[in-house]
């Protein structure tokens, strides 16, 4: 009983903490934000785009900032790299509950089997005069373990069936900002400016196949 219950205090550790985690992140969206990349991007205004976005509270708004920082290099390969990163903050203690899931059971059960071969080694030469409560007993406590480890597998496999939910969810939000911000700097190819032409950092013109040549 005590790896069941050792294993049901983590899991119910994992779930708590993964709950406060999405209730964070939940409040941490700001999709104003998210727009106002989007806007600059288009009106070709990337230079004002400030590093504060960088340590936004949004975490596609970090992203999209990234694929801006390298918007003259490889800007696709930075916002999928940042987005990885992104993404294993919600694959935190996924391993835990798959784990608890198929774990819990098998405790269950070999607690039932260690628990019957004690009772039945109490019992010499199979004689049950007088101690059928120590057998109805010893079964009852078998029967809890498996009880005890369905329960956790139970508890487990709620939080994590929805856990993934959510990180499916978070990965197309991320596939679709990304994939928007990459049409965006598509339509451009970024031409440096001589320093002094403080108005105008970055010159964009139309991207073709003939000017990529």
């Amino acid at each position: 009983m005590w790896p069941i219950l050792a294993l049901s205090v983590v899991t119910l550790s994992v779930v708590i903490e993964r709950l406060f985690f999405l209730i964070a992140e939940h409040w941490r969206r700001d999709p104003t934000s998210v727009a106002r990349i989007f806007q600059l991007v288009e009106q070709c205004k990337m230079d004002e785009i400030d590093s504060h976005s960088e340590k936004s509270s949004d975490m596609i708004v970090r992203v999209l900032f990234r694929g801006v920082q390298h918007r003259q290099a490889a800007y696709n390969e930075a916002m999928l790299e940042s987005a990885s990163a992104e993404l294993d903050r919600y694959h935190r203690g996924l391993v835990i509950l798959d784990t608890a899931v198929t774990l819990g059971p098998l405790l269950g059960l070999l607690g039932t089997v260690v628990g019957m071969m004690h009772v039945f080694g109490v019992i010499p030469g199979g004689d049950l005069a007088g101690k059928e409560d120590m057998l109805v007993g010893g079964i009852s406590q078998c029967l809890l373990a498996v009880i005890f480890g369905l329960a956790v597998a139970i508890v487990a496999i709620v939080p994590l069936n929805y856990l993934n939910a959510k990180l499916e969810k978070t990965r197309r939000r991320l596939e679709s900002a990304i994939t928007q911000l990459e049409l965006l700097l598509a339509r451009y190819r970024v031409v440096g400016v001589h320093p002094e032409n403080q108005a105008s950092a970055y010159l964009l013109t139309p991207y073709s196949k003939a000017s990529a040549l």
